[in-house]
């Protein structure tokens, strides 16, 4: 009973390993390689596979995705003598298992040598400056010959990058200096540029406002010529204009040798006003002015006894222009003008007497007092005709 178990026991255990051996499970995007006593037998697929249990055997397992792999930096002797490190990345995918399996032992390190012996090949027909500046032409050219070679392999390299070219130290920093200068020169000449168009910029604008502060100059010049022509001509005609209604109203009010007189007497006490006055002079015809006017009956030279001539008066604000009295008018010496003009040269006189009293204390010389005439019946004097006048011109 008891060998019947341990038979027993040794049967299933045989039957346990022999399923074990039959059945082979393989994962998505992997295939198994199986050799029967040593010869390649056929793959296995993705999912659930039988086997012959003790006669098939899974050899090699292999991954079918694209695979990316990164070699370390090699070192390359461009064509002009200089040392520079480059490190690259590969992208490759298989496409037959068997040829990766039986064709190539190690197809990893293969790829790795023929990238490191192609790059050699493609950088020592360039110069730095032609290596740092065609990148896409070196993995290109890479990639050709890369794939070509691993073809047969039943690999297919998709791309290859050249992650980074290092010069040497010395390089770089030579490389630093010149790229540092380059773009120093480019600075000033943009600086230099700059201020040369805003030189221009600002000359035109100067330019620019030159002309039109010359422009707004002359126009200006022009308007205060005109205006000041203009002004002239109108002060000139209003001149004219006054001194023509002047000359016709005094000739218009016929003045007589009195009113003049009268109006010598009203300016004594404009002459003495003034606090600074200490020296003050009377006119010569003040006294033949007050004889005149004391006898109502003298002359001034050069002053008409009564004015004659066809005067037309100016018109006046409402149009109506005051009348003389025709005996004042007529004669000049009628017996009420002669009180008033007295009264109004005693009146007169005082004022000068004062004016003068109050002008000693500055130690000043004052004017002697005019005694004040004696008015006498003035003989009757032959009326002279005055020159004919013509008025002004305007």
């Amino acid at each position: 009973m008891t060998a019947f178990l341990i038979v027993l026991a040794l049967v299933a255990l045989v039957v346990i390993v022999t399923l074990v051996k039959s059945v082979r499970v393989v994962q998505q995007q992997t295939v198994g390689i199986v050799e029967r006593f040593g010869k390649f037998k056929t793959g296995l697929q993705p999912g659930l596979n039988l086997l012959t249990p003790f006669v098939d055997k899974v050899r090699y397992t292999i991954d079918m995705r694209e695979q990316v792999v990164a070699f370390p930096p090699q070192g390359v002797i461009t064509e002009d003598n200089l040392m520079v490190s480059i490190d690259s990345v590969i992208y490759f995918q298989v496409n037959d298992p068997v040829r990766a399996t039986y064709e190539i032992s190690n197809y990893i390190q293969a790829i790795e040598q023929l990238t490191m012996t192609t790059l050699r090949n493609i950088i020592g027909g360039m110069d730095l400056e032609q290596t740092l500046t065609s990148r896409e032409e070196i993995n290109e050219k890479l990639r050709y010959v890369l794939d070509e070679a691993t073809g047969k392999w039943g690999i297919r390299v998709n791309r290859v990058e050249l992650r980074s070219i290092d010069p040497p130290p010395s390089i770089q920093d030579s490389m630093e200096k010149q790229m540092r200068a380059d773009r120093d020169k480019r600075a000033a000449i943009l600086t230099a540029e700059g201020m040369r168009q805003s030189a221009v910029l600002s000359a035109e604008g100067q330019k620019q406002s030159a002309i039109l502060t010359a422009e707004g100059d002359k126009q200006s010049r022009i308007l205060r010529a005109e205006a000041e022509r203009q002004a002239r001509i109108l002060k000139a005609q209003g001149e004219a204009q006054a001194i023509t209604t002047v000359f016709n109203a005094i000739h218009a009010g016929k003045p007589d040798q009195g009113l003049l007189a009268y109006q010598y007497l009203q300016m004594l006490p404009s002459i003495a006003q003034g606090d600074a006055n200490k020296l003050w002079i009377v006119p010569s015809e003040i006294g033949d002015a007050l004889k005149g006017l004391g006898s109502a009956v003298g002359q001034v030279a050069g002053i008409a006894q009564q004015a004659e001539g066809n005067w037309e008066a100016p018109a006046l604000d409402n149009g109506q222009v005051p009348e003389l009295d025709g005996a004042a008018a007529g004669s000049g010496a009628g017996g009420s003008a002669v009180a008033e003009a007295d009264n109004a040269v005693r009146e007169a006189i005082a004022a000068a007497e004062s004016a003068a009293v109050s002008t000693r204390s500055q130690s000043a010389p004052s004017m002697p007092a005019v005694p004040p005439p004696t008015p006498t019946a003035a003989p009757t004097a032959p009326e002279q005709q005055p020159p004919a006048q013509e008025p002004p011109q305007r």
